[in-house]
């Protein structure tokens, strides 16, 4: 087969994974907490292995493939809620939550309190503090400590656990603001201080994102067409050729 056809179809492949990952970027610039992923591209060779070819074969059959994407831990904008159970982080930590399918971490800390007075996320589940979960008496006032620590009405009651990737981590989206890295690659996150009454948004530029979104939709229209002049070309070569050698 044609190198072209190769070369425009691993192309078309990787932008398409590329437009779902800046559309699920846009679709959550406005969700609290959110970490955008940014995407990174590998060359592939046709004869790769111990099989390379010639240079000018390695030149030829060389095409860019979506390697993987990764998570921007870029932090986003601390903004005002006034609300005493919402907390932004000034600093690389995030919360630990204990959800159905494990533990998962969050800069989301739009929090409330259970009818039994657990302290939960937005999605009803358990804040972790650093002897598991948080009871807060209802009814009192709340206040959080710069290091974590929770006081009811000026009796500390727990603290909340913070923890940061490693530099070699590579966190997994548990969907919306929830995260997830494997044990060994979890860490406390001392120099992380608690703000209270403040939220912090989405680390995703819509403006950006949708510029970045335009050109990846013109980069796959650019392919497919393509795709289609080496297809006709193919089907023009083979009715003029196959009749001749017969």
């Amino acid at each position: 087969m044609d190198s072209g056809m190769y070369a425009a179809c691993t192309a078309l492949m990787a932008r398409t994974d590329a437009l779902d990952t800046i559309a699920n970027n846009l679709a959550n610039s406005s969700t609290s907490g959110f970490r955008g992923r940014t995407t990174s591209f590998s060359s592939v060779l046709a004869g790769a292995g111990h099989h390379t070819g010639s240079a000018l074969n390695q030149a030829t059959n060389s095409y860019g493939l979506l390697g993987k994407s990764r998570l921007d831990l870029q932090p986003g904008v601390l903004e005002p809620t006034g609300n005493d159970l919402d907390v932004g982080l000034d600093g690389p930590g995030f919360l630990a939550v204990q959800t159905a399918h494990g533990t998962a971490y969050t800069r989301a800390g739009n929090m409330r309190l259970s009818p039994e007075g657990e302290l939960v996320t937005s999605s009803g589940d358990p804040v972790l503090g650093d002897g598991g979960s948080i009871t807060i008496p209802r009814g009192t006032s709340v206040s959080f400590g710069p290091d974590g620590t929770i006081s009811a009405n000026g009796a500390i009651v727990g603290k909340l656990k913070i923890v940061e990737f490693s530099a070699t981590a590579d966190p997994q989206s548990m969907g919306g603001s929830y995260y997830t890295a494997a044990a060994k690659d979890v860490v406390d996150s001392p120099n992380t201080q608690v703000q209270q009454r403040m939220l912090e948004g989405s680390n995703v530029n819509p403006i950006a994102g949708v510029v970045e979104l335009i050109n990846a939709q013109r980069s796959a229209e650019g392919m497919r067409h393509a795709l289609s002049m080496i297809d006709s070309e193919i089907d023009k070569t083979a009715s003029q050729e196959i009749p001749r050698v017969s």
